[in-house]
């Protein structure tokens, strides 16, 4: 693994400081983030922030989503609405043509 210097600058204060951190990435991956970089005419360090902020967002609402149909099903369980396994999975079958 290599050592990757990445300058994090904390844009929520009035006076901006940087505070430098240290990530290790693989050789492939440090490969694939400078293409990456090159590609979107980006240095590198923007370029992780920047997908790095796609990944954590997608993470977040994927989060979100699991916990709602979640507590959805909960719910709906609670109030009675539910049917027999066997209807279920015979649904499942079909819809994924899978055998009986």
């Amino acid at each position: 693994m290599q050592r990757c210097r990445i300058v994090c600058l904390d844009t929520t204060l009035a006076s901006s400081y940087s505070q430098a951190m240290e990530i290790q990435l693989s050789p492939e991956r440090e490969a694939q983030l400078n293409d990456y970089a090159s590609r979107h005419g980006q240095d590198p360090a923007t370029a992780l922030d920047e997908v790095l902020r796609d990944a954590l967002h997608w993470e977040r609402q994927d989060y979100r989503e699991a916990v709602g149909a979640i507590q959805k099903g909960y719910a709906d369980f609670k109030a009675g609405r539910v049917r027999p396994l066997s209807e279920a999975f015979d649904e499942l079958r079909e819809k994924h043509h899978l055998p009986r």
